[in-house]
């Protein structure tokens, strides 16, 4: 059975205006995974994705650099209990 995890990521950085959650619902939903991703009023983008933790792994690369043009200067963490909950990878407004 495979390792099912959760990730809770802010991303800091010139992330807003920049098309970064739609690259990133975008690489989430390559690697099958489930969750969203949203704008915080402090500038940062909020990501909370479910999967294989290998999978989990690889789209937590994808936030450390993120598309042109945005630019990632930080990525805090934190691994989280996986739920279940979500259907496919949302863009939240």
């Amino acid at each position: 059975m495979a390792d099912l995890a959760a990730l809770q990521a802010t991303v800091h950085g010139r992330v807003h205006g920049v098309f970064f959650r739609a690259s990133v619902q975008r690489r989430a939903e390559e690697l099958k995974l489930s969750g969203y991703v949203r704008n915080l009023p402090d500038g940062t983008v909020e990501v909370r994705a479910e999967g294989e933790r290998e999978r989990l792994e690889k789209l937590l690369e994808y936030l450390r650099v993120g598309s042109r043009p945005a630019r990632v200067d930080n990525v805090l963490t934190s691994w989280v209990e996986y739920t279940g909950n979500f259907s496919g990878f949302s863009v939240r407004y």
